[in-house]
């Protein structure tokens, strides 16, 4: 019965987990890369929409709120896709270990909850993993930092999507969050383009082939599936697939880039203590 879900789901994550691989193919500036995969997505979600008769306007709150997530999701990619840029594949998924860290911080504070020790615990165990990585690979110092970042936002706008979920329909929240990124970053790119990108882009043949599987298929079609398979499946069997991306881009990685080859035996111990605080998280959420 739960067969089709289950397949969903991990269609899913297997998918997101291409977003790195894709990254590393673009050749666009990490700025560009994301203005031109929200503008797409917006596109593709807004036409969705419209063909299902059920775009709706949420109230003028909800509605700055959702722009307001959507220019923390732009930056969050920013970072992220900056982060492969600077370093590679691996290291700027590895660093996302660091949201168990942030989580146990920043989720009690947001959400008025109590700490939990444990958490707090696990969450540093995999901090201890990418310090390792940072202190010993010098090269990706930069990717690294970039990463933690990337993460400490994705953090941020999760929790605050914790909240708006239970009253703003998936498809319509991540319409105006995607757009109102889109309009964010179109009002930042000018600043960009004067500290760090270079000027305005327009993708080769082939970017604009990788960026629309970006778009259509890892953003859209690969929320589509998780969103079918979360009607079916626990919270708990979601949280051990979503555990599977960082493997799925790392491997991809290796295979594709020959990433292994660049690697220095401090990712792999780092690497090992992150595996370790996932492990650690699976059990003590299944007790």
């Amino acid at each position: 019965m739960l067969k089709k879900p289950i397949l969903q789901l991990h269609a899913a994550v297997f998918l997101w987990g291409f977003t790195g691989i894709l990254g590393k193919l673009i050749t666009l500036s990490e700025g560009w890369l994301v203005w031109y995969r929200m503008i797409l997505t917006t596109l593709i979600l807004l036409a969705i929409l419209q063909f299902k008769k059920s775009l709706r306007l949420p109230p003028n709150k909800t509605l700055l709120q959702l722009v307001g997530t959507g220019a923390i999701i732009a930056l969050h990619w920013v970072c992220f896709f900056g982060s492969i840029k600077y370093a590679n594949v691996s290291v700027a998924l590895v660093c996302l270990s660091s949201a168990g860290l942030f989580t146990a911080l920043l989720e009690p504070v947001m959400r008025k909850t109590n700490f939990r020790p444990v958490e707090l615990a696990i969450g540093t165990l995999g901090v201890l993993g990418i310090y390792l990585i940072f202190h010993f690979d010098v090269q990706y110092r930069t990717g690294i930092m970039l990463g933690i970042i990337s993460t400490l936002l994705s953090t941020i706008f999760s929790i605050i999507n914790k909240q708006l979920v239970a009253t703003v329909k998936a498809d319509t929240m991540m319409l105006y969050e995607l757009g109102g990124g889109a309009l964010f970053l179109t009002l930042c790119l000018p600043f960009f383009e004067m500290v760090a990108q270079p000027s305005f882009q327009i993708p080769t043949g082939m970017d604009w082939f990788w960026l629309i599987i970006l778009s259509g298929i890892c953003t859209v079609f690969a929320m589509y599936l998780s969103l079918q398979a979360l009607r079916h499946v626990s919270a708990f069997t979601q949280n051990i697939a979503l555990n599977l991306e960082p493997v799925y881009t790392i491997l991809i990685a290796f295979l594709l880039f020959d990433e292994a080859t660049l690697l220095g035996w401090s990712f792999y111990v780092g690497f090992s203590l992150i595996v370790l605080s996932v492990v650690l998280q699976m059990r003590r959420a299944n007790r």
